[in-house]
């Protein structure tokens, strides 16, 4: 039997729960249909030893603060977990766990959203699934012939995973520093980056990163990137300044047991971990058509130019400002929102 609600959330991470904050202030009819078994989005597969960039207060979701972590100005992922588990309870959101969402067709007037445990109708579509089930790997010569392990950030969890072995961390941003640092104790560790290594000012954190990007949006000023591509966390300090994970730069290829250079220099590695980035996870929208031959779906805001009933919210900022991260997706879920009760009262 098809179910309805007058909008359907796809994603029950920190995007989803903030969209769902903002639907039930302003009375609207939705229902949130998340993958996962458990609460905590994206942030239940990250590695064991990450934390946030910011303290608590600075890293909340709309109406609720994130607690202080006793003894720890920079919250883990565990204290992380059990905030959003707690927020969804708190505002009691419907969400429905365990339903993938395999398309969304058009039905006009209304969208069908097709699940593996069946269908649903909805006037609009907030797509809030993030960028972490996309994980990106560069096409690098000699990748396939390479006989070691070869892992994504996603994929990674512990040094002690690694512990003795020979490692190549591939990626200059901050999810390549944390795991190098992380790594530098147990194993043998290259980081290897295309440029030189940029750290913002050690002063900087996740919060000031949300004051710079409320400022570029309001009056202009520098980009984030203009200043920097890694926030020194303090494992990532501490590893930077023992001099224990200096940066090399990027290889030219693979080869069965490690990785050459343009100087026909090699080195010999156990494991690869590629923290190379990721691509939005937008494929349930593919049946809309709405790319454009870059493979980006156009915006306005959070809103796709080309159908109005749909609404991307948290993949970075073409979809708002910092929205990936936690305090900032609650402006743009204010602002989906805003936009949807205007779609249905029309």
């Amino acid at each position: 039997m098809t179910q309805h609600a007058d909008v359907v959330v796809v994603g029950g991470g920190q995007a989803g729960l903030a969209a769902g904050y903002y639907l039930r202030r302003a009375g609207i009819d939705f229902t949130i249909l998340d993958a996962q078994a458990t609460p905590g989005g994206a942030w239940q597969h990250a590695w064991d030893s990450l934390h946030l960039f910011s303290p608590a207060a600075y890293s909340s979701l709309p109406g609720r603060l994130m607690p202080q972590q006793e003894g720890k100005p920079f919250p883990d992922v565990a204290h992380v977990l059990e905030y959003l588990a707690d927020y969804e309870k708190r505002y009691e959101l419907p969400i429905q766990r365990g339903v993938r969402v395999t398309g969304v067709h058009d039905a006009s007037p209304l969208l069908r959203i097709e699940t593996d445990t069946g269908a649903w109708t909805a006037r609009a579509v907030i797509s809030a699934t993030g960028n972490w089930w996309r994980p990106f790997l560069p096409a690098v010569p000699g990748r396939s012939d390479f006989q070691g392990r070869q892992h994504h950030t996603v994929e990674y969890r512990s040094p002690w995973d690694y512990a003795g072995q020979r490692v190549i961390v591939v990626g200059g941003g901050n999810s390549g520093a944390q795991i190098a640092a992380d790594l530098a104790a147990h194993a043998t560790v290259r980081w290897v980056t295309q440029r030189p290594a940029r750290y913002l000012p050690d002063e900087i954190d996740g919060r000031a990163l949300f004051e710079l990007a409320s400022q570029r949006v309001q009056s202009g000023g520098p980009r984030i990137s203009d200043l920097g591509d890694i926030v020194a966390v303090p494992p990532v300090r501490a590893a930077r300044d023992a001099g224990l994970i200096p940066d090399h730069r990027m290889f030219d290829g693979l080869t069965a047991d490690g990785a050459r250079w343009a100087d026909g220099s090699t080195r010999p590695c156990d494991a690869i971990i590629w923290c190379t980035g990721f691509r939005p996870a937008l494929s349930h929208l593919t049946p809309l058509g709405l790319r454009t031959e870059g493979g980006r779906i156009p915006t306005e805001g959070t809103r796709a130019v080309a159908d109005p009933r749909i609404h991307l919210l948290g993949y970075g900022d073409w979809t708002g400002p910092a929205s990936a991260t936690l305090i900032g997706v609650g402006r743009t879920a204010r602002e989906a929102a805003r936009g949807i009760a205007e779609l249905l009262n029309a």
